[in-house]
């Protein structure tokens, strides 16, 4: 009976113990995951990162959580903005975004879709010949510039894995029709995806399934021409 008691009392005892630790402690530098409040997250040590629950920063973090946002002309791309949001804010892309902008498709490119959009980067641009980008973002060649802009765009959502097992299936190639309304040849170089367009210009897939909340994007290394 006497160790019983004596083993009540240290357990009381400790436990005031902790219950006035707890009450007066508060978060260190080095705490490695605290949790404040409904809206407010620390994560780390040293250096945490506070993540408001308000934020986009959220979908930053539930996005790498889930392996599902990727890098492109160095900003990040998160799957729960639509195409126009992300390609935005890649440096490699400017040219497209204002060609984009200039062919007046903004807003189709931010509706639902989904879309499977090949994304020439600013180098494939550059590979036309001199003056050809100049001449498509004038005023009297935004038909042209449409037409080119949705040869690029194929309705519905198509991953790599998807595009890589329709081009199996098909014996080596498949072929997608476009918004355009003309079609894209596709094939396999090793693991790579390649897109040859109607006038027989290749395009790499140089990244591929950078999702979007309308679709998915895969950059391209050259401008597909109709």
């Amino acid at each position: 009976m006497r160790k019983l008691n004596y083993f009540a009392a240290a357990l009381l005892a400790s436990t005031a113990i902790v219950g006035a630790a707890s009450a007066d402690s508060k978060m260190t530098p080095d705490s490695s995951t605290t949790i404040e409040n409904d809206s407010n997250i620390s994560i780390g040590a040293g250096s945490a990162m506070s993540v408001d629950a308000d934020n986009k920063a959220v979908g930053k973090v539930d996005a790498a959580l889930q392996g599902d946002m990727k890098m492109v002309g160095g900003a990040e791309m998160y799957s729960s903005k639509n195409i126009i949001e992300n390609a935005v804010n890649s440096k490699d892309h400017t040219t497209l975004v204002t060609a984009v902008k200039a062919a007046g498709l903004v807003e189709t490119l931010s509706g639902p879709g989904p879309f499977t959009l090949f994304a020439p980067t600013n180098a494939a641009f550059d590979k036309l010949p001199k003056g050809t980008v100049d001449t498509l973002l004038k005023p009297e060649s935004k038909e042209t510039l449409t037409k080119v802009l949705t040869y690029h765009v194929v309705a519905g959502k198509h991953s790599a894995e998807d595009l890589t097992a329709l081009i199996v299936k098909d014996g080596a190639k498949a072929e997608l029709t476009t918004v355009e309304g003309e079609n894209l040849s596709l094939s396999m170089m090793g693991k790579d995806i390649v897109v040859k367009d109607a006038k027989g210009n290749k395009a790499h897939v140089t990244i591929a399934d950078v999702n979007q909340s309308n679709g998915v994007i895969h950059v391209v290394d050259t401008v597909l021409q109709p």
